[in-house]
C-alpha cells in the first residue's frame, strides 16, 4: 500500500513540476514576438521614390511605427534588376531589416539570369499587402489609342520603337507578348526604371509597363496614354482603361503582388506578429482610399497565401519563357 502511495506521490510531483515547463514552452515562442522590435525597423525597397511599392511602403511604415513604438524607415535601393535591394536585405542578417517588394522584382530572376546571387529560401514571406495596378502605356506622340493600334504600328515599323519595363517579370511578360506576335521593339535598360516615364513622355521610348502610380501624373498631364491594364480585373482607380484580356491580348495579363519578407532566421512568432499587425493596419479606414488613389488594391493575406501566389506567378513566368524559348543570360 505504501509503495503504491509513493508511486502516486512521485507521479503527482512530476506532473506538477511539468506544469511550469509547459507554460514556459508555450510562452517561449510568444516572448520574441512581444519583445520585437527592440530598435528601428528598416523596410528595403527595390524601386525608387514614387513607385506604387514606395508609396504603400511609406504608408504602412508610418502606421506600423505608431503601433510598434519604434521608427520604421524606408530605404530605396533601386538598380541591378532588384539584386541591389535583395542583397542588401539578405546581407543585413537582421530581423529588423525587412524587404517590402513587388514579387515581380524577383520571380523572373531564375528565368532571366543564369546566376542568381542569393538564395530564394532566405526571403521568407511574412504577409501579402496589396495588388499593384500595372499599366501598359505609350507615348502620346505615338498617336495610338489601343493595344491593337500599338501592335499594328510596331509591325509597320520594325526596330523603330523602344520599350522599358519596371521589373524583370513585367519585362518578360512584355517581351513574350511582343515575341509571340513577332514584333521587333528594342529594350532600353534603366538603372532606376521609374525614371523611364519621363523618357516615355518625351517620346525617347514609346512603350512602357509599370505601376499605375508611376505613370499617373504623366497620364493626367496628357503626355502619355495607358492602352491597357495587365491586371485580371479593371482598376477602381482607372475604370476607363480596359484589361489586357478585354483589349484582346490575354498574353499581357499579369497581377502585381506586393508584400513583406523577413530573413530565414526570423522567429515564426515574430513573423506572425508582424502579419497580424499588418492586417490591423489594413483595416484602418484611412489606408484603403489612399492606396486606391495611388493605383493599388488593398489585399492583405497570410504568409501561406502570399507564398502560394508567388509560386503561381513563378510558374506562369516559367511557362512563358519555355513557350517562347527565352534563355537565361549571364
Amino acid at each position: 500500500m505504501k509503495r503504491h502511495l509513493i508511486i502516486l506521490l512521485v507521479a503527482a510531483a512530476g506532473a506538477i513540476a511539468a506544469l511550469p515547463m509547459t507554460v514556459a514552452a508555450q510562452t517561449a515562442g510568444q516572448a520574441p514576438a512581444q519583445a520585437w522590435p527592440q530598435r528601428t525597423v528598416k523596410f528595403i525597397l527595390p524601386l525608387g521614390p514614387g513607385s506604387g511599392s514606395d508609396i504603400g511602403g511609406r504608408l504602412f511604415a508610418d502606421r506600423l511605427a505608431a503601433r510598434w513604438g519604434k521608427p520604421v524607415v524606408v530605404e530605396n535601393r533601386p538598380g541591378g534588376d532588384g539584386f541591389v535591394a535583395i542583397n542588401a536585405f539578405i546581407g543585413a542578417h537582421d530581423d529588423h531589416t525587412l524587404l517590402f517588394a513587388p514579387t515581380s522584382t524577383f520571380t523572373a530572376h531564375p528565368i532571366l539570369h543564369s546566376k542568381v546571387p542569393y538564395d530564394r529560401a532566405d526571403m521568407v514571406p511574412i504577409a501579402r499587402i496589396t495588388n499593384t495596378l500595372i499599366a501598359l502605356s505609350v507615348s502620346e506622340a505615338l498617336k495610338v489609342r489601343t493595344v491593337k493600334e500599338l501592335v499594328e504600328r510596331a509591325r509597320a515599323e520594325p526596330g523603330k520603337l523602344n520599350r522599358a519595363s519596371i521589373t524583370g517579370a513585367l519585362d518578360l511578360v512584355l517581351a513574350g507578348f511582343l515575341k509571340g506576335l513577332n514584333l521587333d521593339v528594342a529594350k532600353v535598360p534603366y538603372r532606376d526604371p521609374v525614371q523611364a516615364v519621363t523618357d516615355l513622355a518625351e517620346n525617347r521610348i514609346q512603350v512602357y509597363t509599370a505601376a499605375l502610380a508611376i505613370v499617373q501624373s504623366q497620364l493626367q498631364a496628357g503626355s502619355i496614354r495607358a492602352v491597357a491594364m495587365t491586371n485580371h480585373r479593371r482598376a477602381p482607380a482607372a475604370p476607363d482603361i480596359p484589361t489586357a484580356a478585354e483589349a484582346g491580348y490575354p498574353a499581357l495579363e499579369f497581377d502585381g503582388l506586393v508584400g513583406l519578407f523577413g530573413p530565414r532566421s526570423m522567429a515564426p512568432a515574430v513573423r506572425e506578429r508582424i502579419a497580424a499587425d499588418i492586417r490591423e493596419v489594413a483595416a484602418d479606414p484611412f489606408i484603403e482610399p489612399r492606396l486606391t488613389a495611388t493605383g493599388q488594391i488593398l489585399n492583405p493575406g497570410s504568409a501561406a497565401e502570399f507564398g502560394a501566389a508567388i509560386d503561381e506567378q513563378t510558374a506562369k513566368l516559367a511557362a512563358i519563357a519555355k513557350a517562347l524559348d527565352i534563355k537565361p543570360e549571364d
